[in-house]
């Protein structure tokens, strides 16, 4: 199974490619339509458009797809059910991709709900109560933005037509296009977990490690990014996008902050998502689509593999986590500490890898646009910290000493493993350049001052010196950073509290009112003056006529005597 998957996820993305390269420079679009039912003038049609934006992002997900079922095969030996696993993984990718090449908000649905539902099911995996928490986490969550698609669908009833595709040039100024602009930007929000939505994200962490290298490089968390690419036109004048802008950036500096905090390596690496996805959403409510999705695409072929190294690592360490407890892995697993470290400095956006190509140009953008200070510094102190989380990282992983002393099975021979991931460390590696000629058919020069031009480099030789500076400590060691931590578990290391006001600072209200309504109506009122109430009542009746009966034959017999005559005096009545 996973190999026949693998071979034509495989096959299928370079189908894509050749494809993609031929509508570029034939400049074409295939709009396709499948009428599957036509009743009087009621007609239910299936659309599909193919344009070099969708065959391109479908080239990524079903590379990155392939690659991960083939990391599975070694990483999830031990599963008995691995062909199950396959399956939703499968799922999961044939749900993506129908999102990608749908122009119709009906179908978009479908894709968008199916990412929801295969999600929850990837995420409590494992099946323990952790699990259960982050899969509801994650479902609820996601269901926010699953209703305001619902909305937009109902909305759109009002155009005739639920191929939006259409109409996103000449509705601009209709407030009923703002309505629907509002609702899909949540809806983007709750996807691509931007604040106050973003504490699902690390959370969903609790999936195996292969499903959180495709689920937070290039499928679910994206899908909200997407969608915002292809309404770009229709939001580019709302108030909205303005305080998106905001937020987003908001989320890249919070991401950034709490990663530093963080001892979970995969929570690391999922916070440098978020850190990510606020980026991308930041330059996409500046109005620029397509550098937001250079970098979903470049960001996905080093995240993935990131994903896929602390995967390896995660195993060697028999199942530890904690990056306090490894050091100096390079010594004994080589080929991954490679991969780790290109997609970790990718990450960074070191010159002529991946991520330099989409993140350099974004901040040049940026240095460029009329922006107001807050926002300049948002995104220049987010880069800096994305190089002082890497930077701890590597530290901690490479560099320190090793602290696990019992374990010394560190080896690097799953070549089933390395196999998958060299094939994303080559994407990694010329992704960047191939995509910038790919996607912009004429070459950016961007002129600015020598420092504005030079402050990507001194953020990030300031983030170097910083993340040098952390990463010096041990288990042990008493230092002024850890003494942080009594304020930071109130505010900077818990996101914000986001993870607490989404779960049980939300629910703890509800909750309490329906323990009161149980204990005083359910088991209350409504027992009092129902089956309880009556039963005590008549229960209490004829223990007082039984001991009556008993103990007085007098009484009795009176009693008797006067029931009689009550029903002599009846009948004679009625007579």
């Amino acid at each position: 199974m996973g190999f026949i998957s693998f071979f034509f996820l495989f096959f299928f993305s370079m189908m894509n490619f050749f494809f993609m390269i031929y509508f570029i420079m034939e400049n074409m679009v295939f709009f396709l339509e499948w009428e599957v039912i036509s009743f009087n003038s009621m007609s239910i049609v299936m659309s599909i458009l193919l344009d070099w934006m969708s065959l391109l992002f479908m080239m990524f997900v079903s590379m990155i797809s392939s690659s991960v079922i083939y990391y599975s095969k070694s990483y999830m030996s031990s599963e008995l059910n691995l062909n199950r696993f396959i399956i939703l993984v499968l799922l999961f990718v044939f749900s993506m991709i129908l999102l990608i090449i749908s122009p119709n908000m009906i179908s978009i649905f479908l894709g968008w709900d199916g990412l929801g539902l295969v999600s929850y099911c990837l995420v409590i995996y494992y099946q323990n109560i952790k699990s259960y928490n982050a899969g509801m986490l994650t479902a609820l969550s996601n269901r926010i933005g699953d209703v305001m698609i619902l909305m937009v669908i109902s909305w759109m009833m009002n155009y005739g037509s639920w191929n939006y595709i259409f109409f996103l040039n000449f509705m601009n100024n209709d407030y009923m296009m703002q309505i629907i602009g509002f609702m899909l930007i949540i809806a983007a929000m709750t996807k691509s977990a931007q604040i106050p939505f973003s504490s699902w994200l690390p959370a969903a962490m609790a999936a195996p490690t292969p499903v959180s290298a495709l689920v937070h490089s290039s499928t679910l968390v994206t899908a909200g990014v997407y969608l915002l690419i292809r309404f770009n036109m229709m939001l580019v004048d709302m108030f909205f996008l303005k305080f998106l802008l905001l937020l987003s950036g908001l989320t890249m500096f919070m991401a950034g902050i709490s990663a530093n905090y963080e001892f979970d390596l995969k929570k690391i690496i999922a916070l440098s998502t978020l850190s990510q996805l606020g980026l991308m959403m930041s330059i996409l409510s500046m109005g620029m689509p397509d550098l937001a999705f250079f970098h979903l695409l470049t960001h996905a072929m080093f995240k993935a593999l990131l994903f896929m190294c602390a995967g390896v690592v995660i195993h060697m360490m028999n199942d530890i986590q904690d990056i306090r407890y490894m050091g100096g892995i390079s010594f004994y697993i080589p080929l991954t500490s490679l991969c780790l470290n290109i997609s970790n400095l990718a990450l960074c956006g070191l010159p002529f890898l991946a991520g330099f190509y989409s993140k350099d140009l974004i901040l040049e953008m940026v240095s460029m646009s009329n922006l107001n200070l807050m926002i300049f510094f948002l995104y220049y102190f987010s880069t800096g910290l994305t190089m002082f989380y890497t930077i701890r990282l590597l530290f901690y992983l490479m560099i320190n000493d090793y602290n696990l002393m019992v374990i010394y099975n560190l080896y690097d021979e799953d070549y089933t493993m390395v196999k998958s991931m060299f094939m994303l460390l080559f994407m990694s590696l010329v992704a960047g350049s191939f995509l910038s000629w790919m996607i912009f058919n004429y070459p950016y020069m961007i002129y600015l001052p020598l420092n504005l031009k030079m402050m990507v480099i001194y953020v990030m030789l300031f983030g170097l010196l910083m993340g040098y500076l952390v990463s010096n400590m041990k288990i042990y060691s008493i230092n002024k950073f850890l003494m942080t931590y009594n304020l930071s578990n109130f505010l900077w290391y818990n996101m914000w509290i986001m993870p607490m006001l989404s779960t049980y600072g939300l629910n703890i209200y509800f909750l309490k009112i329906g323990q009161n309504l149980l204990k005083n109506v359910d088991m209350g009122w409504s027992e009092l003056n129902s089956g309880q109430g009556m039963f005590n009542v008549i229960k209490n009746y004829s223990i007082f006529y039984n001991f009556y009966q008993i103990n007085n034959f007098k009484i009795y017999l009176f009693s008797f005597f006067f029931w009689m005559l009550i029903f002599y005096l009846l009948f004679m009545l009625l007579m």
